[in-house]
């Protein structure tokens, strides 16, 4: 996949690595030559220095060709100016911009923007690890409305089945690993001894689970 990153600080460092590390062929763009030099002569990409929200830039950088396209700089108003360009100018089909600011989101999403909240997503980490700290919480939907959680089945679930334990549209099991292997339940899957148990939870819904694990 080809994909250009705008920004080059800690996040935009960090994802343009692991893209380039699977095989992706990553641009990454940034006014600051600083930056682009930490990626280091290891990197296995290509850099354009200059600004990310200019369209000779963004040309320049193959956006016309580009799959995907990542707005991570420090400022809000350029990763949007950057992701709009992206996606509405040059058709990129997958755009994501990160944003400091969670009042905002709401107003981009309207745009058809996907936009990454790091101040909202941190906040609700914290939150989780604070009063859940029995669930680890693996992935977020959103700006943290949706957890993929990993719990172990308690006592009073064994013997039980996935029935019980689903609350549509707030708690649904989607996967139970047991010994060692995935399996896809169904409603009537009863729960063992030692299995782990992969469910989706609407944030709203966490005091409901805990009850659940009594």
């Amino acid at each position: 996949m080809k994909v250009i990153i705008m920004g080059c600080g800690r996040v935009g460092e960090q994802v343009s690595r692991l893209l380039a590390d699977e095989g992706h062929d990553v641009t990454v763009v940034d006014y600051d030559a600083a930056a682009l030099a930490r990626l280091g002569t290891q990197f296995n990409g290509r850099t354009v220095h200059g600004i990310g929200f200019d369209r000779d830039i963004l040309i320049a950088a193959g956006i016309e060709h580009a799959e995907a396209f990542a707005a991570t700089s420090s400022s809000d108003n350029a990763n949007i100016v950057a992701a709009r360009l992206a996606r509405n100018v040059f058709h990129v089909p997958k755009v994501v911009a990160r944003l400091y600011d969670p009042r905002r989101a709401e107003i981009y999403q309207r745009l058809g923007l996907v936009t990454i909240s790091s101040t909202t997503w941190g906040a609700e980490r914290i939150h989780e690890a604070l009063t859940h700290n029995e669930m680890d919480s693996v992935f977020t939907f959103g700006s943290g409305e949706v957890s993929v959680l990993t719990i172990e089945a308690p006592p009073q679930w064994v013997g039980r089945t996935v029935n019980h334990i689903t609350v549509p549209g707030e708690i649904t099991v989607i996967a139970v690993t047991r010994s060692g292997k995935a399996l896809l339940p169904f409603f009537g899957t009863q729960f063992q001894h030692n299995d782990l148990v992969h469910l989706a939870v609407l944030s709203s819904a966490m005091e409901r689970l805990e009850s659940l694990l009594g």
